[in-house]
């Protein structure tokens, strides 16, 4: 990082600023970009050389409480924080929300330095553990509904049976209502008792991309056939050691849940399916100290409505659901196979922009499963 407002700006080593993983910028008394490190284009998405041809400005939403912060900052001669504050933008999409932290630049009259500490990534691995916790959750109802529910409807339904064999007609349609409330009571436990299944997960070398390729060529002959899809794929992608079958009810499911938000009438519906390698997250496992590297990233995106931010927070919960005939056990299920399988899986949502984004271990090419990184303390981590 070279800070070169005139000759009277001491410079800072390159390698030293360019190796914080947090975003660093300077910006000058007239609002424009002086210098910034290398974790401030990955979060602006734009090189160093073009930040400097912008004013703050231009680059965080209207009215944002960041150029509050740094008049603030002018003012006082001291250093401010504020948390959670929103930085995204059409041009920089996604959620972006980010601690602040402004001090004023020594000896450089009106010159500030922001720092920014995205929330996100701590965010959503907090979400995990409440998503695995809901699904514990729902693992123990279903198996509670499995012993004390399946087993008395057997016996209302063949009571319903016996006493239709001797029915008048205007009665057998009482007695068929029963039976057929009974089957559809089972057919709901049935759907949770999937979340009870502990069984260890049969899981073999599986090419992403054969699974994305299967989960469209199902989409388009049914669902989606009235949607375009566009892949970007990394074809130097390692295999994922997971259970093929599964992860295609994954991204199936997810593929799904697109196609309904964009709607049947929609006449420019995309939905992008992308896999990346993508360094930097580290998830603890249960029971264990050692963290485990998910650097392979695929991802589904939309141009649908959005989710409500107000269940956004919520999605992976069972039962939580936008669809007027949904159950609600879809994303939970999702978010329970992903994590047997050492991932996570988040989502962002703006209108017309959705992510569902799934990060996962690579795999270690010995059958030993998921890859340990060198780092043996600690919870989840982010890493840029």
């Amino acid at each position: 990082m070279n800070i070169t407002a005139g000759n009277l700006v001491p410079r800072l080593p390159d390698a030293i600023v360019n190796a914080l993983p947090l975003p660093v910028i300077v910006i000058a008394p007239d609002g424009k970009i002086v210098d910034a490190n290398v974790a401030a284009e990955s979060f602006f998405e734009v090189s160093v050389p073009l930040l400097k041809r912008h004013v703050l400005q231009e680059l965080v939403p209207f009215g944002s409480p960041l150029l509050a912060l740094i008049e603030q900052v002018r003012e006082r001669g001291g250093a401010v924080n504020e948390y959670r504050v929103d930085l995204s933008t059409p041009r920089n999409p996604g959620e972006h929300v980010v601690d602040l932290h402004v001090a004023p630049l020594p000896e450089q009259d009106g010159h500030v330095v922001v720092m920014l500490q995205e929330r996100t990534i701590a965010d959503k691995m907090d979400r995990q553990l409440t998503h695995r916790g809901a699904a514990r959750s729902v693992s123990a109802l279903a198996s509670m509904l499995a012993h004390e529910i399946k087993n008395p409807l057997s016996g209302i339904r063949g009571a319903a049976q016996l006493l239709e064999q001797s029915a008048a007609d205007e009665d057998r349609t009482l007695t068929r209502l029963i039976c057929d409330e009974a089957d559809r009571i089972v057919k709901l436990v049935d759907r949770m008792e999937v979340f009870a299944d502990e069984r260890p997960i049969e899981r073999s070398p599986v090419n992403i991309h054969s699974v994305l390729e299967h989960v469209k060529r199902l989409a388009q002959s049914g669902f989606a056939r009235h949607i375009r899809f566009v892949e970007e794929y990394d074809p130097s992608l390692p295999p994922v050691l997971a259970n093929r079958d599964q992860l295609i009810q994954v991204f199936l499911n997810l593929v799904k849940n697109a196609a309904e938000s964009i709607g049947e009438t929609a006449i420019d519906g995309e939905i992008h399916m992308t896999t990346a390698f993508r360094p930097g997250v580290r998830l603890t496992l249960p029971g264990s100290r050692s963290r485990v590297s998910l650097p392979m990233e695929f991802c589904i995106k939309d141009n649908g409505p959005g989710v409500p931010a107000d269940l956004l927070p919520h999605l992976f919960d069972p039962f939580v659901t936008t669809k007027a005939s949904g159950s609600g056990l879809g994303l939970a299920l999702v978010a329970k196979i992903v994590g047997d399988h050492g991932g996570i899986i988040e989502c962002e949502s703006q209108s017309r922009h959705t992510v569902f984004r799934v990060l996962m271990p690579m795999y270690a090419g010995n059958g030993s499963g998921p890859v340990p990184s060198a780092d043996p303390d600690g919870a989840a981590t982010h890493a840029q």
